[in-house]
């Protein structure tokens, strides 16, 4: 059997915790997804989140989200196309301007809640998201693009020759189509840590996951994602780890090869 590898990824500097929160977690994980300052965070937070992943060799990415600090990010807005692609466009050049400054670059871009979520349903909502990168990058040089898998997002991205990576979660539910179980609804997160484990393997493993009405949804598992907001967040983040490890499990950034 082929070794196997994941990335695994956190959303960070999105609290007003001075990083302590942050600082758990990052020796656990492989990638990071910066706020860039619409839903969460600021220039100041994005700078020194930043900096201390670069000590501890995380790929850097960006996480542009909805204009919507009141409602972190998480509810949907009705924008158009060109808005979406100024927004992307605005946050990541945000974060790129700081990398540059330490000379680093950002290896990947994941938009935020229910940017994210909207996008994977709807094409033309991808495609700005997508539109906004090319802003910035041509298509050689561009991050990768993270989306929920099995979504339209991939179906943009890979179709304006960015590379796509299919995202999976360890702590959310999914429903029967492989979309996420809304936040308003029973199921939406996953609270048991043995649960949590097990789907995490499973996912990695057998490329699958059981939906909350208990059909098997098949999944791309490129990189694994852990909320940073979560409850248990950094207890999580070493435990979720240390499963992987102890299945023969390779957790490593990721790479467009």
């Amino acid at each position: 059997m082929d070794k196997l590898y994941i990335d695994f990824n956190c959303d960070l500097g999105e609290l007003e915790d001075g990083g302590l929160s942050d600082s758990r977690i990052l020796p656990f994980v492989t990638s990071i997804n910066i706020a860039c300052g619409y839903h969460a965070g600021s220039k100041e937070i994005m700078e020194r989140t930043v900096s201390s992943a670069l000590k501890l060799g995380c790929n850097i990415g960006a996480h542009p989200g909805f204009p919507d600090r009141e409602n972190f990010g998480r509810t949907e807005m009705m924008l158009s196309h060109e808005e979406i692609r100024r927004i992307v466009r605005n946050q990541l050049m945000d974060l790129k301007t700081i990398c540059d400054k330490y000379g680093e670059t950002i290896k990947h871009v994941k938009p935020y809640g229910a940017l994210y979520n909207m996008a994977a349903k709807d094409y033309d909502i991808s495609l700005a998201v997508c539109e906004g990168v090319l802003d910035i990058y041509d298509a050689y040089d561009a991050p990768i693009i993270f989306g929920l898998s099995g979504s339209k997002t991939k179906e943009a991205a890979e179709g304006l020759g960015l590379v796509f990576a299919g995202e999976v979660f360890s702590d959310r539910g999914y429903m029967p189509d492989g979309s996420l179980v809304p936040r308003s609804q029973d199921g939406a997160l996953v609270h048991d840590e043995d649960e949590i484990m097990e789907r995490v393997i499973r996912m990695v493993k057998d490329k699958e996951v059981v939906a909350i009405d208990g059909n098997v949804v098949p999944l791309q598992a490129d990189t694994l994602c852990l909320h940073g907001d979560g409850e248990h967040a950094t207890i999580f983040a070493g435990k979720i780890r240390a499963a992987l490890e102890d299945a023969g499990i390779s957790v490593v950034p990721i790479t467009k090869e």
